[in-house]
C-alpha cells in the first residue's frame, strides 16, 4: 500500500481528525508525523510543557493501536520532503490552523509539496465553521458577537465527528529516525511548572475525562457559578481544545447526546449557556482570519494614539501578583502556579492592566501567550482587545473593571483569595479585598501589616480610573474606520 503523511500540529487527538481520516478513506497507510519546527515557534514556556506531554500521550496511543508518532525537528517542508521520499509517500495530508504566520507557512509548504510531485490537502478539523464562511448579508465580516452567534446557530447542520479507526499498521522502517521527544528541549531547566501536573492530565484521554466530569457534574450550576473564580463550575476544556486533543464538533455532539438522554432540570439551558462561549471560541478565529492584524494593532485605528505609559515596575507587579489589590493578585499568582486563570478575573487583570494603570494592551497579552496553557493566538487577541476597549464586540472603554466590587460579587466569602494570596487568610470576607481600608485592629488580629507582609496598592482605583476617561476623551474624536 502507498503511503501518506499526516502532518499534526494542533490536532493532538485520534478520533475525528479529518486528515487522518482522509489517508484511510484512500486506502493509504497513514504517517503520523509531528515537525518541531523552531522557525515559527508559537508556543508559549506553559504552552511548551502542554505540548511535551500531549505528544508523549498521543505517541502512547497510537502505539497502543499498531502504530507510532514520527517526530521530526526542523523546517517544516525539509523534513516533510525527507520522511516522504523515505517511505515513497503519494500524499499529505494536514488539518489546517488560522493564525496569520502558520497560513502563510502552509500555502508556501503546499505549494513546494505539489511541485515535487505528491497529492496535498488541507482539511477543516479545529473549528465549527472555516473562518471565511461566515459574512454579514453585504459580505464585511462580522465584527460584533451577537449577530455572529445567530448566523452560526441559523446555518446549515454541522458535521458529525469522525470516529476513530480500530488500529494503524506501523510506520515502514525506511522513515529517518527523529530525535525523539525529549530532545525536543520543550521542557524548560528550571521546573517553574512543577504543580502544573496536579491540575491537568494532557492528552485525549484527559480531554474526555475532563468533558465527562464537566457535563456530569458542575454543568447544570454553569449560568449561575461560571464567573465565580471560588468554584470549580467551568469545564477548563481551553487547554484540550487549544491543542486539538478533542474536537468543537466532538464536545457540541457529546452535550447534545447528553441532553437526548436525560430530564435533569435546568440542563438544557445550562449546556445552551456553555456553547455560546465554545461559539466565541469561533468568533475569535473568524477576527482573526479577517483581521490579522489586531494581533499587534488595535482593530479601533483610535487606538494607535492612545497614550500609554512605560512602567517596567507596574508591568511587573502585575506578572509576579504584587500590586497590593487582592483579586489581581490571586489571578496572577493562579496563572504562575497552574498555566490557567478563570475568565472572569481575565477580565479583572487585564482591565487593570490597561486602563489603571494605562499599560499597552499588547504587554499583557504577551503575558497571556507565555503563561497560559490555553494560549490561543485568536481568543487571547479577541480576549485582551475587547477589555481595553479597541477590539471587536469591546466592552464600552468607559467600563473600567472594580477589582473590589468584582471581588465582593464573584468572590464573596473570599476563599479565591485565600488560596492565592495566604498572607490575607486571616482578614474578614469585609475586608479581604479591599485590605488598605480596613480597621487598625482587624489587620492585627490577621497579623497583616500593610507594605510590608502584603504590599500597599500600587494604584489608586479612583483616581486611576478617572485619568483612563480622560485619556480616552483624548482620542475618541478620531475615526473609527
Amino acid at each position: 500500500m502507498t503511503h501518506a503523511l499526516i502532518w499534526l500540529r494542533r490536532d493532538l487527538r485520534f478520533a475525528d481528525n479529518p486528515a487522518l481520516q482522509a489517508a484511510i478513506d484512500l486506502g493509504l497507510q497513514p504517517v503520523p508525523v509531528y515537525v518541531h519546527d523552531t522557525s515559527l515557534q508559537t508556543e508559549g514556556s506553559a504552552g511548551q510543557w502542554w505540548l511535551h506531554h500531549s505528544l508523549a500521550a498521543l505517541q502512547q496511543e497510537l502505539r497502543g493501536r499498531g502504530s507510532d508518532l514520527l517526530i521530526l525537528a526542523g523546517d517544516s517542508l525539509d523534513q516533510l520532503q525527507a520522511a516522504a521520499q523515505a517511505c515513497r509517500a503519494s500524499h499529505v495530508f494536514w488539518n489546517r490552523r488560522y493564525e496569520p504566520a502558520a497560513m502563510e507557512r502552509d500555502r508556501l509548504v503546499k505549494t513546494a509539496l505539489r511541485d515535487a510531485g505528491l497529492e496535498v490537502e488541507s482539511l477543516a478539523g479545529n473549528l465549527l465553521r472555516e473562518p471565511w464562511t461566515h459574512a454579514k448579508r453585504d459580505g464585511t465580516p462580522y465584527r460584533v458577537f451577537t449577530p455572529f452567534y445567530k448566523e452560526l446557530l441559523a446555518s446549515t447542520p454541522l458535521d458529525m465527528p469522525l470516529p476513530a479507526p480500530v488500529d494503524l499498521p506501523p510506520l515502514p522502517r525506511s522513515l529517518p529516525k527523529g530525535p525523539g521527544l525529549d530532545a525536543l528541549g520543550l521542557l524548560p531547566a528550571i521546573p517553574w511548572y512543577a504543580a502544573f501536573g496536579e491540575h491537568w492530565q494532557p492528552g485525549e484521554a484527559g480531554a474526555w475525562q475532563r468533558l465527562e466530569d464537566f457535563v456530569s457534574g458542575s454543568l447544570v450550576d454553569y449560568p449561575d457559578n461560571r464567573d465565580r473564580p471560588d468554584l470549580p463550575d467551568t469545564s477548563r476544556l481551553s487547554p484540550h481544545l487549544h491543542f486539538g486533543e478533542i474536537s468543537p464538533r466532538q464536545v457540541r455532539q457529546f452535550i447534545e447526546d447528553r441532553l437526548r438522554h436525560t430530564d435533569t432540570p435546568g440542563l438544557v439551558p445550562a449546556a445552551e449557556a456553555w456553547l455560546r462561549q465554545l461559539a466565541w471560541r469561533e468568533f475569535g478565529h473568524h477576527l482573526l482570519w479577517h483581521f490579522p492584524q489586531t494581533a499587534e494593532q488595535p482593530l479601533d485605528p483610535r487606538f494607535e494614539a492612545f497614550p500609554w505609559r512605560e512602567d517596567p515596575a507596574g508591568l511587573r507587579a502585575w506578572q509576579t501578583g504584587q500590586t497590593g489589590i487582592p483579586l489581581v493578585d490571586a489571578g496572577m499568582r493562579e496563572l504562575w502556579t497552574t498555566g490557567w486563570m478563570h475568565n472572569r478575573v481575565r477580565m479583572v487583570v487585564a482591565s487593570l492592566l490597561t486602563k489603571n494603570l494605562l499599560l499597552p494592551w499588547q504587554a499583557g497579552a504577551a503575558w497571556f501567550m507565555d503563561t497560559l496553557l490555553d494560549a490561543d493566538l485568536a481568543n487571547n487577541t479577541l480576549g485582551w482587545q475587547w477589555t481595553a476597549g479597541c477590539g471587536a464586540d469591546a466592552a464600552p472603554y468607559f467600563r473600567v473593571f472594580n477589582p473590589v466590587r468584582q471581588g465582593e460579587r464573584f468572590d464573596p466569602d473570599g476563599s479565591y483569595v485565600r488560596r492565592w494570596v495566604p498572607e490575607l487568610a486571616g482578614l474578614p470576607a469585609k475586608w479581604i479585598h479591599q485590605p488598605w481600608a480596613a480597621p487598625a485592629n482587624v489587620l492585627h488580629d490577621a497579623a497583616l501589616t500593610p507594605g510590608a507582609s502584603y504590599p500597599e496598592p500600587i494604584v489608586d482605583l479612583a483616581t486611576s480610573r478617572r485619568a483612563a476617561l480622560s485619556a480616552w476623551d483624548r482620542i475618541k474624536q478620531r475615526p473609527q474606520m
